[in-house]
């Protein structure tokens, strides 16, 4: 029997080489020796998006090639989502994103989003080229606690500092944690147009979003 160490390896080389079969195979195996789902997950098939990702970014892997990778996560998560442990009963956190206005990258968004569904956020996701007020808007009619803006284009950045300033000039900035996250983005940038968090990738975007809002 396969270790939980090389199930988890099978799982994120699986989803980079694009290979659909090894995925399920390996993400059943890892069910069938009691492993959480939620660690083959996170660190089998996400882990494995984040290569793709790294890969993508380096013009190594064009988009068909991270599209295929994303085929393969899904038929992955498709297999272990139903073994999550059920958290049904409690309220879940509230998070709109979407792509700003002008961009329609939507590769490393989609990635969050499903990263942030699995560890239990509910996601309001608005898409891609998102009129900037319609965050707002989202935002104050769901009580969401969350904002997450994405892009890829430097020209498409300043799109967040706008949403920030709309959300006071709805007066609901202090009623929800804006997280930005990007190609372009940094720490920095989140820091000089007052966002609450950056996160680099879609593992870390998580790790944040349960910093921001105190959630175990």
């Amino acid at each position: 029997m396969s270790s939980k160490e090389e199930l988890l390896k099978r799982l994120s080389d699986g989803v980079l080489e694009m290979e659909e079969d090894d995925v399920a195979e390996a993400a059943q195996e890892y069910l069938e020796a009691g492993y959480p789902a939620f660690d083959g997950i996170m660190e089998g098939l996400v882990d494995g998006m984040n290569r793709a990702s790294e890969l993508y970014e380096q013009e190594e892997y064009f988009v068909t090639d991270v599209l295929l990778c994303s085929d393969a996560m899904y038929i992955g998560l498709d297999i272990l989502r139903p073994y999550l442990p059920d958290n049904s009963g409690e309220e879940k956190v509230k998070a709109v994103i979407g792509v700003v206005e002008g961009d329609t990258h939507d590769i490393g968004k989609n990635l969050v989003k499903i990263m942030m569904e699995t560890a239990g956020f509910e996601m309001i996701d608005l898409g891609r080229d998102v009129e900037l007020q319609k965050f707002v808007d989202t935002a104050k009619e769901e009580h969401a606690s969350l904002v997450c803006l994405s892009t890829l284009m430097t020209t498409t950045m300043g799109g967040m500092e706008t949403v920030i300033h709309l959300l006071e000039e709805a007066g609901i900035r202090n009623q929800v944690k804006v997280m930005i996250g990007g190609g372009p983005i940094s720490q920095k940038y989140a820091d000089k147009i007052g966002a609450d968090g950056y996160s680099q990738n879609a593992v870390e975007a998580v790790k944040l979003a349960k910093r921001l809002l105190n959630i175990a």
